[in-house]
Parts: C-alpha cells; sequence; structure tokens
C-alpha cells in the first residue's frame, strides 16, 4: 500500500529521476536514508519500471512521427505472435498497443521521412499476410509531451 509520502516520491521522480537521496529527503522531510529506502522499496515492488532519458527526435533526424492502426484479417495465434515479433523488431516502432474497435493495433512510429514511413508501410506491414488494412496519421505537432502519470491515494 503506497502512503502519501510514496505518492510524492514517485511524482518528485517522474519530473526529475536524477533526484539524490539527499535531495529527495529536503523535498519530502525525511532523511536521506529513509528517502533512499523508500526509493529502493519501490523499485522492488514494481512501482517503478526503469529510469530514462527522453531524446530530442528531432535532434536524431528523426523528422516524421506517425500513428498507424492496424487492422487484422485474421486472429491465428501463429500469425498474431509473428507479426508482434515483426513490430518488437522494428526500431522505428516505438510503442504497440492491442485496441479494441475497428483497429487491432496502434503503432507509434518514428522515421526519418515520408519515404521511410511509405516503406515501412508498403514493404513491412501491409505484405503480412495476417493484415487486412493500415491506415496512418502523421503528428503535425505536439503541443503536449508524454507527462508524468498521475498519482494519487489508492
Amino acid at each position: 500500500m503506497l502512503d502519501s509520502t510514496d505518492l510524492r516520491l514517485l511524482t518528485l521522480l517522474q519530473r526529475d529521476a536524477h533526484l539524490t537521496a539527499q535531495e529527495l529527503g529536503e523535498k519530502l522531510n525525511l532523511s536521506p536514508s529513509q528517502a533512499g529506502r523508500r526509493r529502493q522499496r519501490l523499485e522492488a515492488e514494481g512501482y517503478i519500471d526503469a529510469y530514462v532519458a527522453r531524446l530530442a527526435p528531432v535532434r536524431l533526424g528523426l523528422a516524421i512521427q506517425a500513428f498507424v492502426q492496424v487492422q487484422m484479417a485474421t486472429h491465428d495465434p501463429a500469425q498474431t505472435r509473428d507479426f508482434t515479433a515483426l513490430v518488437a523488431a522494428r526500431n522505428e516502432i516505438t510503442s504497440a498497443w492491442t485496441l479494441t474497435g475497428e483497429a487491432d493495433y496502434l503503432l507509434r512510429v518514428y522515421c526519418s521521412d515520408l519515404a521511410e514511413l511509405h516503406r515501412l508501410i508498403h514493404e513491412v506491414l501491409l505484405p503480412h499476410p495476417s493484415v487486412m488494412r493500415v491506415q496512418s496519421q502523421i503528428v503535425m505537432d505536439q503541443f503536449k509531451q508524454d507527462g508524468p502519470l498521475p498519482t494519487r491515494p489508492q
């Protein structure tokens, strides 16, 4: 069970994962060792999945961000496993979700240009035997970055 201090600690770490135990302790009115132990416990209990750096796609030459909806022609377990393995192996697909509704999957894609996006759709996704339809939406502007998860009492 998380208490209010745990929730505040998680909120602080989502904003800045580099906070030291000393800094966390100051912000939470705890000793550095108490803050460090709480962080370790939250990591061990699986509340914290990872510490990562958010990179600037355009600086890396990834000018195109798109969301690609994939509708399957079949839900055969073997072909589904094959398709999800294909998605996992493609670096330009940075995240994927299984959906309810018309589309079966939603893929978030970063490409260097439209030609690369075209190749991904027409040479990789559409030729897969279980794929019936692919629809893409190109992101014009991302005015709100991926934010922290809301933390509130359980």
